[in-house]
């Protein structure tokens, strides 16, 4: 089970640095948001601003829960997230949660949000 555990860790890794990216922008674009920016800047209106800085900035990210997550965003930017990754609105937030302040991490080396690849 170690090996397998290590290669589904490996292809994670890949999907949330090359693939998640794009496909969340994608997503974005589609909602009042706009973009993954859009996402934090409501993240922060909603409360959330410690969370998202520590996503930015250095040390631990702090986590997301998915109830802060669906409060702060609501169901019609779920559906548009939903329909892009092909997932069940129910699951998204679950999924933001788990990945997006690892995502929102890797894409601001420097303390700024760089933009998404266009890959998705």
């Amino acid at each position: 089970m170690g090996i397998l555990d290590g290669l589904l860790g490996s292809v994670m890794g890949q999907f949330e640095a090359n693939v998640l990216p794009g496909l969340l922008q994608t997503a974005l674009a589609q909602t009042n948001l706009g973009s993954l920016q859009g996402m934090l800047d409501k993240l922060r209106a909603a409360g959330l601003g410690a969370q998202v800085d520590s996503w930015l900035g250095r040390g631990p990210n702090q986590p997301i829960t998915a109830e802060q997550l669906e409060t702060a965003l609501g169901p019609t930017i779920v559906d548009k997230i939903s329909g892009t990754l092909n997932m069940p609105p129910d699951d998204i937030f679950g999924f933001l949660a788990k990945h997006l302040p690892t995502l929102i991490d890797a894409l601001s080396p420097n303390g700024t949000l760089q933009q998404a690849p266009p890959n998705a």
